[in-house]
């Protein structure tokens, strides 16, 4: 990328702060991906004040938001904060995911369907979704776009855990392929890319909410899938 030259008075800093959604309401414990319908609890809703909270004093120009409802009502009270419109950017909705609206994890038997296993043969490309590289070249489109909205000040931008881990790590130069129980992607947290001109330079990480979460949610904590999943858990993304 070239860097662009920042006009008189205008810092040539600009930071993007990804947001993931807070908590879900879902007691079924099922993979929602990318399936409507699916709001913030009401802890949830909670955790979206406080990263609103946490954003307040900041130099925000532009919010934007994944189409699902958990994002988009994650995002608003941001961009109420702000006296803002919230825009909406298709691409930072969830990663596809063919168990979508299945339950699926240790000790649910879905290792032992045969009809899961063609889907499961692959594990660095994933072959049971959407291709780790597609959902970089997506997530680093809409980072720029949303740089570019704010250029010189700041935006938010709100997506889903893993596509949000997904372009971290190739921001960070890490390999794509990963354990989902290692992501740096808790509810509600913020990470946050900044550049000069159009030039990635650093990127932050913070957990605002983080005495809200519950314990086997953070950040590297052993997810429980299936039958009795807790509310918002799963192994593929969220």
């Amino acid at each position: 990328m070239t860097n662009a030259s920042a006009p008189e008075g205008q810092s040539s800093t600009t930071v993007v702060h990804l947001v993931r959604h807070g908590e879900v309401h879902n007691p079924d414990g099922v993979l929602y991906g990318r399936r409507p319908g699916y709001h913030l609890s009401e802890l949830g809703r909670q955790m979206a004040d406080r990263v609103a909270e946490h954003l307040a004093d900041r130099d925000i120009r532009y919010v934007v938001s994944s189409p699902l409802e958990r994002a988009q009502e994650t995002a608003t009270p941001v961009a109420k904060a702000h006296a803002l419109d919230l825009a909406t950017d298709e691409r930072l909705i969830e990663a596809g995911n063919v168990f979508e609206g299945k339950t699926f994890g240790v000790g649910d038997g879905a290792l032992k369907r045969p009809a899961n296993w063609r889907h499961l043969t692959n594990p660095f490309r994933p072959s049971w979704g959407e291709p780790y590289i597609d959902q970089v070249v997506r997530m680093m489109s809409a980072l720029g776009a949303a740089r570019d909205a704010a250029r010189g000040h700041e935006a938010v931008a709100v997506s889903h855990q893993l596509p949000i881990w997904i372009v971290r790590s190739f921001a960070e130069r890490r390999r794509l392929w990963h354990d989902p129980r290692r992501r740096q992607c808790t509810l509600a947290s913020v990470t946050s890319f900044s550049f000069q001109g159009d030039r990635l330079v650093s990127v932050g990480y913070s957990e605002p909410a983080r005495d809200l979460v519950p314990p086997h949610l953070l950040a590297g904590a052993q997810k429980r899938f299936g039958r009795g999943a807790v509310k918002g858990s799963k192994g593929f993304g969220a």
